[in-house]
This record gives structure tokens, sequence and C-alpha cells, in this order.
């Protein structure tokens, strides 16, 4: 199975949407090799950034997802190894 590493980065300004948001990174959860996240409370939004190694169809399943969340952005940048 070829996979590609990425890193998602993800802004929650709706704190109603984190438990949506913890259920599909769960539902990912194999393929996360690691999670930051940083509270910027001046701000009132959390910033999490995920590194992640699967299968491109999967990334790109998964950050769609996180994106439709209500109050929600997530981008995803993807490495050149694996491709």
């Amino acid at each position: 199975m070829n996979t590609r590493i990425a890193l998602i980065g993800i802004i929650v300004e709706n704190m109603d949407s984190i438990e949506q948001l913890n259920h599909l990174l769960h539902e990912y959860s194999s393929y996360i090799v690691g999670r930051m996240g940083i509270p910027y409370r001046e701000k009132d939004v959390n910033i999490i950034s995920v590194a992640i190694d699967a299968p491109q169809d999967a990334i790109n399943a998964l950050s769609g997802k996180i994106g439709r969340l209500d109050g929600i952005t997530a981008k995803t940048v993807y490495s050149n190894v694996g491709a």
C-alpha cells in the first residue's frame, strides 16, 4: 500500500464542533503519526496540527470531512516522500 506523509493544519473557531473533530481523528488514528494542539485564548481559537502517513485517498477524505465541520478550517500540505 502506497502512503504519503502530510500535515493537516486545523483552525477551530467553533468549540461546539470539537467533539465531532475528535471523533474523526479517532476514526483515522491508525494513520496519525502525531498531533499538537495549541489553545490561542486571546483569539478564542484552537490551532491543531496533525502529522499523518496514509494513502492519498484517506488523507483527502479526512481533510475534507474536517473542513465540512461547522466553524473548522483545514488545509493539507503533502511531502514528496513516498509520492
